[in-house]
This record gives C-alpha cells, structure tokens and sequence, in this order.
C-alpha cells in the first residue's frame, strides 16, 4: 500500500514539471507562429500600420529601414485615434502626428513621410485605405511595417485586398520585447494575453468575415 502512495506522488511530482515544460513549449510556440516576414525588396514604400502606442517600436523599426535604403519613402496609416495631453502643444495630438514626430527624429526626412488621409478603424480598412493611397501614386511593391504579433494578419489583410492590383506586398515587423512582450512570457500579463491570445481571435474573424 505504501508503495503503491509513494509511485503516485512521484507521478504527480513529475506530471507538473511536464506539464509546466509542456505550457512554455505550446506558449511560445503560439506566439512565434503570429510572427512571419516576407521580403519585397527593392519597395517602392515602407508602410507602418497604426497601433496606438505601439507607434514607438513600430516607426523605430521603420526608421531604421529607411536608412538601411529599404525604400525612398514613408507611409503611415491613420487610426483616428487621440493620445493623450501635449503640455507643449496644448493639445491632443493624434499619434499619427506622434508617429512622425518619432520619424523625424530618428532620421527620415519630414519630405519623405506621407500619411494616408483616409482613417481606419480597423487592420483590413487600413489595408484598403493603403491600396488607394498606391494606386493613386504608382506604388507597386509595399514593405509592411507593424508589430510582430500582429505581422501575419497585416499581411494577410494586405494582399486580400491586393490580390488583383498588381502590388507585391511584404513584411518587416518590429521584433517584439520593446512596447510588446517577448515570445516567451507574453502569458505573464494581461498586456501579453491582449496581444498574443486576442490576436488569434481577431485572425479568425478576419477569415470569416472577408
């Protein structure tokens, strides 16, 4: 009898470590699987795709693009969305204006920036606000530029609505760690389950509904 007690707790002592190196395994795994990269070298435009607070890492990444020469010009999209009090300005400022700002700074010329007038609320009206915008100016090859977590949908959102346009469409995301948390303890905050876990249910509404 006490041998019989003694294998289950050692069973049990086991089964936890086992199904914690399980739990790291599924976690990172799952959030790796939402991060994809598809070259369109040489683009005729790098395009950041708004995400509120996450302007940071995203116009950084996009930035040092720019002077890598990955393309002549810089597109951002516009959300509509307010941030918070400017003490210099006085103001609100949207983060598109904010996202610019971040540009400019990390030198991309003020002439080579450009923000797509029309606003979205959502990744796929981004995506057709960014297929206007290089229909109108003759941009063929688009290198999208967002967070990593949210590179796959952004690049499948693009090239839906790009499929019959002629324009090659590829990805560069920002890596995450920076204003997104890394892919292995993403599941530690709430932040991380938005980011991570939201974005799979977001992926399969976007499947079902365009």
């Amino acid at each position: 009898m006490r041998r019989t007690l003694t294998r289950r707790k050692v069973r049990i002592l086991c089964f936890f470590p086992l199904c914690l190196i399980a739990w790291f395994v599924l976690a990172w795994g799952a959030a790796r699987f939402l991060i994809v990269k598809a070259d369109a070298s040489p683009a005729d435009a790098i395009v950041v795709m708004s995400g509120s607070a996450t302007y940071i890492e995203r116009t950084a990444w996009a930035a040092m693009l720019y002077r890598h020469a990955r393309a002549p010009i810089v597109v951002l999209t516009n959300e509509g969305l307010i941030a918070g009090w400017d003490q210099k300005e006085q103001r609100n400022p949207y983060y598109y204006e904010l996202a610019v700002q971040q540009l400019e700074s990390q030198g991309v010329p003020a002439d080579k920036i450009q923000v797509i007038s029309r606003s979205a609320s959502g990744t796929y009206e981004e995506a057709l606000g960014v297929r206007e915008f290089a229909a109108a100016h003759n941009l063929k090859r688009l290198l999208i530029v967002t967070s990593a977590y949210h590179s796959r949908r952004a690049l499948w959102s693009l090239r839906r609505v790009c499929e019959s346009s002629g324009m090659v469409v590829g990805v560069d995301s920002a890596p995450p760690g920076s204003q997104t948390p890394s892919p292995a303890t993403w599941w530690l905050s709430a932040w991380g389950w938005k980011v991570v876990a939201g974005e799979y249910v977001k992926i399969i509404y976007y499947r079902l509904k365009y």
